[in-house]
């Protein structure tokens, strides 16, 4: 077994009182990942294509390919963390994440200093940069929040997980504004390390991370031997009736943010009427209102409010909703930033209900799993936005995507207020069956 700091001794998914290093550390795991992600999606994928002569498709499908890898992997990586431990998971995860984005600014920087031509062969090569995120990448989300249930009572288990969420969220929303500056400032030594600054530096820390999280993340349990740790109750569980009402929003949920982050930088290009890397200028401050708004949502109002899980997602969805509506007027960056302020309430408060229900609808045997299946879900939207969102914006109209979303998470709304309800009210037997079930003499 490797060099770590001894297990707790404490009973599953009771508080420990010193868990606070450990939860923050995991935090930074998830910022970390959230900010890489919208940096290239929202800061350097969009003028990157149009800088290399691709196609505006080309930027959704290689974001939607590694989100389709990381909806199966997902799973894989959450019951993963239950045998290897979750330290170990979350540590493959963040290398993976690195090794990623670092082979993505080479093929980059390739193209953009002319080594490799031809849009088709450079396509390829940042596909299958992205391909490793997908593969590896995904490990880290469902270990991070097995981590947090394995340390939690249920009381509590809420709160913190939308803290911990809040890092991806955070990341997701601040990522553009910190890559604006990052290329802002390359730009200075030149166009192309402009644009790949972000990835390079993301990269170095997503390295530092990972490190940090092998050597220093104290483990919560004894990682057991693959088939040491019993299953009965795991098969099928996206399917038990207190667990699929919340997996099914967040996929609904998942669908609405990857087409308003996907189509939002180039409504801005078109409507601002500004290009490439000077589009970065209002993407990032716009994107940076809307991370404080998530931050809010999820660090102060979350923690104060005391809303049911239920609330968390009607609200939600119904503050996605004004997002979408405001992105169909917006013409100047005003209303432009509105509409992510309330983009990044509508995340803060949807993705810790659907995440804190079922983790909640779980015993602590299926912790994991259902960690990877929350994780999978999370994802699976982006398998299929580009469709909705840059196709449908290229070859419908630019007001089209956002008229799709804005129906979409109404109908989150209307769903998640009866089928969250009828999900509440089989939780306690669901939960019940499985503890009695795990009880039982072999």
């Amino acid at each position: 077994m490797e060099n770590s700091p001894p297990p707790d001794a404490s009973s599953p998914g009771t508080s420990r009182p010193d868990r606070r290093g450990a939860f923050l550390l995991l935090f930074f795991c998830l910022l970390a990942v959230g900010a890489g992600n919208t940096m290239l999606t929202s800061a350097v994928l969009p003028p990157l294509t149009r800088e290399l002569k691709l196609p505006d498709w080309t930027a959704g499908a290689i974001f939607s390919l590694s989100a389709a890898i990381w909806v199966i992997t997902a799973p894989y990586w959450g019951a993963k963390s239950n045998s290897w431990g979750r330290r170990k998971v979350a540590a493959i995860g963040m290398f993976g994440f690195a090794a990623s984005m670092f082979f993505f600014a080479l093929s980059a920087m390739a193209a953009l200093l002319g080594w490799i031509t031809g849009w088709v062969l450079i396509f390829i090569l940042l596909i299958t940069a992205r391909t490793l995120f997908g593969v590896f990448g995904s490990a880290t989300n469902p270990a991070a929040q097995a981590y947090v249930a394995d340390r939690t009572s249920r009381d509590e288990r809420m709160d913190e997980i939308a803290t911990l969420t809040s890092g991806f969220t955070l990341g997701q929303m601040a990522g553009p504004a910190a890559a604006a500056a990052l290329i802002t400032g390359g730009a200075m030594l030149s166009p192309a390390v402009g644009l790949l600054a972000p990835v390079v530096i993301i990269t170095i820390i997503a390295t530092v991370i990972g490190f940090l999280v092998l050597t220093k993340l104290p483990e919560t349990r004894t990682p057991q031997a693959d088939g040491g740790i019993t299953r009965s109750g795991t098969k099928g569980l996206w399917r038990q009736p207190a667990i699929f009402p919340y997996l099914l929003y967040a996929v609904g949920l998942s669908l609405a943010i990857g087409v308003l982050s996907q189509t939002f930088p180039y409504a801005i290009m078109d409507r601002m009427h500004v290009e490439g890397a000077a589009s970065a200028q209002y993407t990032g401050p716009a994107m940076t209102m809307g991370a404080m708004a998530t931050l809010i949502s999820q660090l102060v109002l979350i923690p104060r409010m005391k809303l049911p899980i239920r609330s968390l997602m009607v609200y939600g969805a119904l503050m996605m909703a004004m997002s979408s509506l405001f992105m169909v007027w917006a013409q100047d960056f005003a209303l432009f930033a509105f509409a992510q302020i309330m983009f990044g309430f509508g995340q803060g408060f949807g993705r810790p209900g659907f995440s804190a229900g079922a983790s909640l609808a779980a015993t602590h045997e299926q912790q994991g799993d259902v960690a990877g299946l929350i994780t999978a879900a999370n994802g699976m939207g982006f398998v299929v936005s580009p469709f909705f969102g840059l196709w449908m914006y290229e070859n419908v109209s630019s007001s089209a995507p956002f008229i799709f979303c804005a129906f979409l998470v109404v109908a989150l709304a209307i769903y998640a207020f009866v089928a969250a309800k009828r999900g509440e009210a089989g939780k306690t037997k669901a939960v019940t069956d499985a503890v009695a079930k795990d009880n039982t003499p072999e």
